[in-house]
């Protein structure tokens, strides 16, 4: 295991923990437009506590009264989320990084026929050049991990970025010791709104708060 530095949220009682509340509770899961909504919540705090670990530069602003040194950020940042869950939390992280290049990757689980096990598969990418800059990696649910390294292999095929920030609402110790096991510990950091103990057969993290695709989209066939 690599000392991958993980960040926890649920660790410092804060909104994320009210919103966090709202998203696992199945009296309010029947409102999808607030369980999107939630999703953004949560992604533009991230966005915030992840910008403090960013370089800047100064740069001078003309002001209608004079001059004045001001701050942008240096790192040129890519955002990416894993199709169809992770979008509502990619908007929330791109209200913040506005000016962010972004990135989507489509990951699904392939069931076996007459069995609990899948493989999971991608099809599709969509990417600029991430080589040489800042990762932000956005999915909701880091259960087993294999979805997120997957996507993220995926995207090494665009490059290989300086830094690597890997987000979700609600992780499994489990898919925390899968990503500390299998992105590179020097340039990795992960945040994680709350982590769970367990995952069930399904590969569902336990208590959890469900498929995060179908509710914020609808049941998929």
């Amino acid at each position: 295991m690599n000392n991958i530095e993980v960040i926890n949220f649920a660790d410092t009682p804060s909104l994320v923990s009210r919103y966090m509340m709202e998203l696992r509770d199945v009296n309010v899961q029947n409102d999808p437009m607030r369980f999107r909504r939630n999703l953004e919540r949560i992604g533009e705090i991230m966005a915030y506590e992840i910008s403090r670990r960013l370089t800047y530069r100064d740069v001078e602003v003309q002001t209608p009264l004079g001059t004045c040194l001001c701050q942008d950020i240096d790192d040129k940042v890519v955002l990416a989320t894993i199709l169809r869950a992770g979008l509502p939390f990619h908007n929330g992280f791109l209200r913040y990084f506005d000016r962010a290049e972004n990135a989507f990757v489509s990951a699904y689980r392939r069931y076996k026929e007459k069995g609990e096990s899948f493989d999971v598969l991608v099809e599709y990418l969509a990417s600029p050049s991430i080589e040489g800059k800042t990762l932000l990696l956005v999915d909701p649910m880091l259960a087993t991990g294999s979805s997120m390294e997957l996507g993220y292999r995926a995207l090494l095929t665009k490059g290989n970025p300086a830094h690597v920030h890997v987000a979700s609402v609600i992780a499994s110790q489990a898919g925390i010791d899968y990503v500390r096991e299998h992105f590179p510990a020097d340039r990795t950091t992960i945040w994680a709104g709350a982590i769970d103990a367990d995952i069930n057969s399904h590969s569902y993290i336990v208590p959890g708060l469900g498929d995060a695709g179908d509710l914020a989209y609808g049941i998929k066939e």
